[in-house]
């Protein structure tokens, strides 16, 4: 949400959401730059977003106000820093360097939402070491390639799965763009089961009444949980010390499905945990 609406930060605080980000960017009309800049170094200070990470997305270097935004908001050292429209690896390079007084765990987050930046993924993910997430822009991205945002956004596939795999390449967070569509839940649902097919992480929203259908669509399966604490199980036991492959509950289970059933557990886990705080 735009960091220059105080209301909706202060909602923000008891949403059901995993972060909260405060944009500089998009969201914020050029004469309100600086006072949004202002209220979310005021809110990073302030606190009070509970388990909710915190981040603020800032303008790009290329405008008037992004290097400004990169000092301010290293200063109060938030979860992340979210910069948009990144075209390279050197652009990761110079975020980086602007953020080098942050503290060590704020972690810099980049929008692929360029053209350029769908063939240097790779480069991209491996460009510094503060790097902690891929966000898609499928907005700006459908701008720049002149496509359509067809319902099945077919049209993005490719960026879609580069973004997932150099995500995992290089152990990132990698979350799907916006929806736009405030009121269509039935497609909200249908794009956020697409994003789990992909291999998102999760899904970045626009309103708050999107949180509830990508909470559950991104929440793992109750079978899915139930048969991964088997392979984990069977691969523990000491008759099955050593074995590459098992049969568990009639499936056949290999050690690759061990360690996928090992980060499964782990995000429904921390699901249980969120809710019961």
């Amino acid at each position: 949400m735009p960091a220059s609406n105080p209301r909706a930060v202060e909602k923000a605080r008891g949403l059901p959401a995993d972060v909260v980000i405060l944009d500089l960017e998009d969201a914020v009309l050029p004469d309100q730059k600086i006072a949004a800049r202002e209220a979310a170094v005021s809110n990073v200070k302030a606190g009070g977003f509970g388990r909710r990470e915190l981040v603020v997305r800032v303008n790009g270097l290329d405008t008037p106000w992004g290097a400004d935004d990169l000092a301010a908001i290293a200063q109060v050292g938030p979860d992340a820093v979210l910069a948009p429209k990144v075209r390279g690896p050197a652009d990761v390079e110079k975020l980086a360097k602007a953020l080098r007084t942050a503290p060590d765990h704020t972690r810099l987050w980049v929008m692929i939402e360029t053209v350029q930046s769908v063939f240097v993924l790779d480069a991209i993910a491996a460009a510094a070491p503060r790097l902690g997430g891929l966000v898609m822009g499928i907005n700006d991205l459908a701008r720049e390639m002149g496509a359509r945002q067809t319902p099945d956004r077919a049209p993005f596939f490719a960026a879609m799965s580069l973004a997932v795999s150099a995500a995992r390449a290089y152990n990132l967070a990698v979350l799907d763009g916006v929806h736009n569509e405030i009121e269509d839940l039935a497609a909200l649902d249908a794009v956020c089961h697409q994003g789990v097919d992909f291999g998102f992480d999760g899904k970045s929203v626009i309103h708050p009444s999107h949180l509830e259908t990508c909470n559950r669509v991104y929440s793992p399966a109750v079978a899915d949980v139930s048969w991964s604490r088997a392979v984990m199980a069977a691969f523990d036991a000491p008759e099955n010390q050593g074995k590459g492959a098992l049969r568990v509950e009639g499936r056949l289970a290999e050690l690759l499905h061990r360690d996928q059933a090992r980060r499964l557990v782990a995000v429904a886990d921390a699901i249980l945990a969120a809710d019961a705080g």
